[in-house]
Order: structure tokens, then sequence, then C-alpha cells
């Protein structure tokens, strides 16, 4: 674990901390779901961890709840992350993830999951020092469609998932014409595989694409 101190208010938040277990080849800013820093998002941590970088997993809810992860995803779970999502303004956010972003050595990306795919979002509009964010199933986008990413950006969503319909990811694609969105026949949540809506081939594809995009972006150029 170690300590990140917003840039929005100065608010000292807690995150998850997992180092490369080789050569480094970046930072990465990993961002929740709406249900914390669960268990889920610890074993991705890991798992970028194992492919080369440092990951910093900030828990975005410590001023609601310290340390919040929801143990399912029950009816009580959503409810609270919702609320607690609801409870997080987008600029506080932003402050948050800015102060990760400089508690890596760069190149620093971001990826992020569900809530954390709309912050990815605005990582990528607002915060200095981003090389590349990979969005996966970021609901709340339309609502900061007017702002527009200033680093290589790729959004990920399944064509079956009931909280984003094909017409709002197509509101997207008609706002940013230039940015790559790719659909995939799966639901909401396919990378977790604590999920009914788990895909494996689609969280593997995904995958590989947001470790190109970083490779692309200056994480592939040897050790940093």
């Amino acid at each position: 674990m170690t300590t990140l101190v917003s840039a929005f208010d100065g608010f000292e938040l807690d995150a998850y901390h997992a180092q490369p277990t080789d050569a480094r080849h970046g930072g990465l800013v990993l961002i929740q779901e709406i249900f914390g820093v669960t268990d889920h998002i610890r074993e991705l941590a890991d798992g970028f961890a194992d492919d080369g970088y440092e990951v910093i997993a900030p828990s975005f809810y410590d001023r609601q709840e310290r340390g919040f992860a929801a143990g399912g995803y029950d009816a009580e779970s959503v409810a609270k992350g919702v609320r607690y999502s609801q409870a997080a303004p987008w600029d506080e956010v932003a402050g948050d993830i800015q102060a990760a972003v400089a508690a890596l050595k760069g190149p620093v990306n971001v990826a992020g999951f569900c809530w954390g795919g709309t912050a990815t979002w605005l990582a990528a509009c607002r915060c200095e020092g981003v090389a590349a964010a990979s969005s996966f199933y970021g609901r709340r986008i339309p609502e900061l469609l007017d702002e527009t990413p200033k680093c290589p950006t790729i959004l990920h969503f399944g064509k079956t998932d009931a909280s984003i319909p094909p017409e709002v990811v197509e509101q997207i694609r008609q706002a940013h014409p230039d940015l790559p969105v790719y659909v995939y026949d799966a639901g909401h949540g396919f990378v977790s595989d604590r999920r009914a809506d788990y895909n494996p081939d689609a969280a593997r594809l995904a995958r590989l694409r947001t470790l190109q995009l970083f490779q692309r972006a200056g994480g592939g150029r040897g050790e940093h």
C-alpha cells in the first residue's frame, strides 16, 4: 500500500501498489469499478505488474469509507458503490488521479473499468503526464463528451451491455470519430471472472489491445 495526497484538496487516500516483477516498462494508474479496490482489482494490478508495469490503484472512496471493497456484486454492494461514486465529483476524481500519476515514474498510463472507465476518460482529458489511456465500459462518458483526450486513448464496450446501449456507444463515436472504439460480443464487466458476463476471449483481446497501446505510447522502449 501507498498513500497519495490529492491534487484536488490535499486529502490523503490509500492506494494498492504493485511493483513490476521484471524490467519496468512504465507506470499504470488502475482505476476501480464502483465496488472499490476489490480482490479483482488487486489481481488485475498484479497481472499488469507481471507485464512490467508499476501499478497504483487508488482507493477513491476513502473520503466516504476508508478501504471500501465490496465483497460481491449483490444489490447492497451495488447500491453502496453507486452512492459512493455519486459522492465523488469529477473534479475531485481528477485530482486524485493526478496524485497517482505524480507518484509514478513515466511513462504513466491509465486503465479503468465501469466507473473507472469514465474516470480513465477524465484522466486522458484533464490530467498532466498521462501517456495513454484504456477505458473499459465507461457508462458515464457521455457526461464528459465535450472534453477531448490529450493522449492516445482507446475504448472498450460490450455489445450486449444493457447499461450502455448501442446508441450511447454511437454517440461517443460521433463526438470523437478519431478514437478507436472496440465493441466485443459480451456484456457489462466482461473482464471480471467474478461476474456472470465474464467473457475470457473478449477480456484477453481487450487486454492485448491495451498492452499494445501502452507499448506504442512509450512503454516498450526498454527499461524506464
